[in-house]
């Protein structure tokens, strides 16, 4: 007999919930605003980065998950911005439904299934700033309360996130079990 995991249910739950209740649209665009923000935050430490990005000023990089899309263009300064065209020069389709799905996968360490449309070069670009740039969230934290706590919080994380990664690798083993047995 197969039993059905807790999380599964409240996943469930999760996405009846998301899928009736729409955010009012000023909620979004400030949201959308605030990511762009962490975006270059993150961007501006890294030269390569920026470099990498400027050289592509001016292209349309359209983001899309379900009926939500973002258009993004690279400055001259290699940072992004928010804009709105009628063309893209790039497209990202992220193909996951369920963002605990796309969770899932992040805590996993994999990336979300994303269907890529338009340049390739762009594209190319693109994939390195997500291979290559990360946020030092301990180099933030030390600003705000030291090096020594900084340090402290950001190990508990890790090893918060590396205990998530192996229940989630049993669950799905359990769960691969669990359907293979029946």
């Amino acid at each position: 007999m197969a039993t059905q995991s807790p999380f599964s249910l409240v996943g469930e739950a999760f996405e009846k919930f998301a899928s009736h209740t729409q955010p009012p649209s000023w909620v979004v665009d400030e949201t959308l605003n605030r990511v762009v923000l962490f975006l270059n935050h993150v961007i501006s430490r890294e030269p390569e980065a920026q470099a990498r990005l400027a050289r592509q000023k001016g292209r349309c990089i359209q983001l899309q998950w379900q009926d939500k899309q973002v258009q993004l263009s690279p400055s001259a300064a290699g940072l992004l911005e928010r804009i709105s065209k009628n063309q893209f020069d790039l497209k990202l389709t992220l193909t996951d439904n369920s963002p605990l799905d796309m969770a899932t996968a992040l805590i996993k360490g994999q990336k979300p299934g994303v269907h890529i449309e338009g340049d390739v070069q762009l594209a190319a670009e693109v994939n390195w700033l997500i291979d290559h740039v990360r946020w030092d969230i301990e180099e933030d934290l030390a600003a705000w309360v030291g090096d020594a706590a900084a340090n402290t919080v950001v190990n508990f994380g890790k090893q918060a996130v590396k205990a998530m990664q192996s229940f989630v690798r049993k669950t799905s083993s359990g769960n691969a079990n669990d359907k293979a047995a029946v």
